[in-house]
């Protein structure tokens, strides 16, 4: 089904004038409608390509009973899911066969990397330098191809330059890489300046054991020094102040402590003194340790969080930390501290809406209101979260510079009728969704800016919406492809859903669009299904509640089913919460428990305030971005919104608010596109 166009009155005036100055010009700005996108292109033969695959993979696919499939687009992947199934045992000969005929495609690439990790398994070094491609990044086939041409007597200096470049990590190595470190080491070419490169990078990385790995083969008593270095970054001991007094001890002594204040703040402050005086610690050493106890303490909110703050030098201080002091002051309702820590981050941070948008409330908070409305013009040209709560503060309409582009039905149709591109999409329809990724990426990297567009809106006529979210933002530009980046889909089932359980039906949308993307078959770590994420558990219970026959898990795969159950779940969390949607949204998120100890930390604090101080960073992020995706579905589906003020506060029935673009002067710098979600924390859900 094809999202329905859509209209939108865009008004020709700036952000900057007021609303009512802007009510003079928009009645006879023009309409503008979205065009509609491509329809999908049927494929009859598809379920039988569905049924070979299954074949395939259970080790049962005879070519002959499908021959009617052998010129079919997709059976290339149907021959590499019956190679991959035998892969170890398969005959060099047909898998080089397959490789030669699929050069360049994505099935080929995909059964080159699983044959040549089968080759290597089987020592068959031949097969692995036969079937090796310099495009292959993964570090373990890497160090099979490392192998083979060791094995087949080809490690000449360039084999030694390529290992080494392997070598110089400090995270642990594959498996695969023993025998050739192992090589490399026998053939003299992991000197000790080599080992105590990787010891120096894995204690940056706080990696002990890699440490231990890194120093075997130094002499006895530089090696006995490095497992010293490895059991101080493991546990902070005494012995590291009898240890040279070099830059190295430094550093390790600072990496350790550094690690140590991530777990126990205050056993890192307490020992940082006498370690940091016994080797001579610099003051970017000392700030690597401040800077850790300060951000571990900072990050629960704790007693010492200012103190510890104030301890870290400013050369320590990043944009991460900078928003930390700033939340903190705010978690306190020191109005005065939070200024400052805005004042003292850097321009460009100070910049982004978000910290302009809290410059303008903290200005406001002071009572100086020229400088507020300032700052809340400037965040208000962009169509953010926060920029949409600086327009709410003026009374202004929301910033929003749709890009509307014709595309021909022959572009669409071109770009249709890409190889890579009519696999990707049949290979979606069939929910082989990781292949189909593999063939979209392989087109996209040869298209050009208007192509990816076009590939976009190809993709969404065939229901494969989340290719907004990483086909396009290369092109700053591309951010304004709204009606692309905010597809809508089962919109009459949200409209009456949300209708039933007193919802806006946008913010129904937007969890979808946060959640998933609109597509029914989504599928979370911790087992969260379909459009909105919802836990069967969660999906049995609200059945039961509403005394509604339960189909069992696989029901959630169904969108209505979970449209249903999902605004229903919001209902209910809105009677449990007092009907404030952005606490609903954080408990949708992270689960009740974290959110009942954020309410009891902040009773009654403003709900901007409140949002921004929530400790979890995925939670405070994803409660901003489905409330500023529920604007925008707002304007999707009614061509105007609920005032976002009206939105946090759960009120369905105040003014609604008009979209304009600003005047070139005061146009909003594209934001770039927000990156699908698929929450961790569902535990509850």
């Amino acid at each position: 089904m094809v999202p329905r166009p859509f209209i939108i009155v865009l008004a020709a005036c700036s952000v900057a004038l007021a609303a009512s100055a802007c009510a003079q010009t928009t009645a006879a700005a023009p309409a503008v409608a979205i065009p509609p996108l491509p329809k999908g292109m049927a494929d009859s033969k598809l379920p039988r390509v569905r049924a070979a695959l299954e074949d395939a993979e259970l080790g049962r696919f005879d070519p002959a009973q499908y021959r009617d499939l052998a010129e079919h687009p997709l059976y290339p992947w149907i021959e590499y899911a019956s190679l991959r199934r035998d892969v170890d045992s398969l005959d060099p000969q047909r898998a080089q066969a397959f490789l030669s005929r699929n050069r360049g495609q994505a099935a080929g690439e995909a059964f080159r990397e699983a044959w040549i990790g089968a080759a290597a398994r089987n020592q068959d070094w031949s097969s692995v330098l036969a079937a090796w491609s310099p495009g292959i990044k993964g570090v373990a086939l890497r160090c099979n191809e490392l192998q083979a041409r060791q094995q087949l007597g080809k490690a000449d200096a360039q084999w030694t330059r390529d290992a080494l470049a392997i070598w110089r990590t400090g995270k642990s190595l594959p498996d695969a890489c023993d025998a050739p470190m192992a090589s490399l080491a026998a053939q003299g070419g992991l000197t000790a300046d080599a080992r105590w490169e990787r010891v120096d990078l894995a204690a940056a990385e706080w990696q002990p054991g890699v440490m231990r790995a890194a120093a075997r083969g130094l002499p006895a008593d530089q090696l006995a020094l490095a497992n010293d270095y490895a059991a101080f970054v493991d546990a902070p001991n005494d012995r590291a102040l009898a240890w040279p007094k070099n830059d190295r001890s430094r550093e390790i002594a600072s990496h350790g402590l550094a690690k140590l204040g991530k777990t126990s703040p205050a056993s890192a402050e307490a020992m940082l003194p006498r370690f940091a005086d016994a080797l001579g610690f610099t003051e970017a050493q000392r700030g690597r340790v401040l800077y850790q106890i300060a951000l571990w303490t900072v990050a629960s909110y704790e007693p010492e969080s200012a103190r510890r703050l104030e301890a870290v030098p400013a050369s320590a201080y990043d944009e991460r930390l900078h928003e930390w002091r700033a939340r903190e002051a705010m978690a306190r309702s020191d109005w005065t501290a939070a200024r400052s820590a805005i004042e003292r981050m850097g321009t460009k941070q100070r910049g982004e809406s978000r910290w302009t948008y809290f410059a303008a409330r903290l200005e406001e908070r002071a009572g100086r209101k020229a400088e507020a409305d300032r700052l809340y013009r400037e965040a208000a040209a962009k169509p953010e979260f926060h920029g949409f709560l600086a327009a709410d503060r003026l009374d202004q309409p929301y910033a929003l510079c749709p890009w509307l582009p014709n595309t021909s039905s022959a572009a669409q149709q071109a770009i249709a009728r890409d190889p890579a591109i009519v696999r990707a999409m049949g290979l979606f329809q069939i929910d082989r969704v990781g292949w189909a990724t593999r063939e979209w990426d392989d087109a996209l990297s040869r298209f050009n800016a208007e192509q990816r567009r076009i590939a976009v809106e190809v993709a969404q006529g065939n229901g494969w919406f989340d290719r907004a979210v990483f086909g396009l933002g290369r092109d700053p530009d591309e951010s304004r492809l709204y009606g692309l980046r905010f597809p809508l889909h089962h919109e009459a089932t949200i409209r009456r859903e949300a209708e039933k359980n007193r919802i806006d039906p946008a913010w129904v949308a937007a969890e979808i669009r946060a959640e998933s993307v609109f597509y029914p078959r989504a599928r979370s770590g911790a087992n969260a299904m379909g459009l909105m994420q919802i836990l069967p558990g969660t999906g049995s219970g609200v059945a039961a509640r509403l005394g509604l026959p339960w189909g069992g898990a696989d029901s959630l795969y169904d969108p209505d089913t979970n449209i249903v159950l999902g605004t229903a779940y919001l209902r209910q969390l809105m009677d449990k919460y007092g009907g404030q949607p952005y606490q609903v949204i954080a408990g949708y998120n992270a689960g009740p428990t974290p959110l009942a100890r954020w309410q009891a930390q902040r009773p009654g604090m403003d709900p901007d305030f409140w949002i921004e101080t929530i400790s979890y960073k995925e939670t405070r992020e994803y409660v901003a971005r489905v409330l500023a995706f529920s604007v925008l579905y707002d304007w999707r589906m009614d061509g105007d919104a609920l005032t976002l003020s009206d939105r946090l506060r759960g009120r369905t029935d105040g003014a609604r608010k008009r979209f304009a673009c600003p005047t070139p002067a005061a146009a909003p710098a594209p934001a770039q596109p927000p990156a699908a979600t698929q929450s961790r924390s569902r535990s509850q859900r």
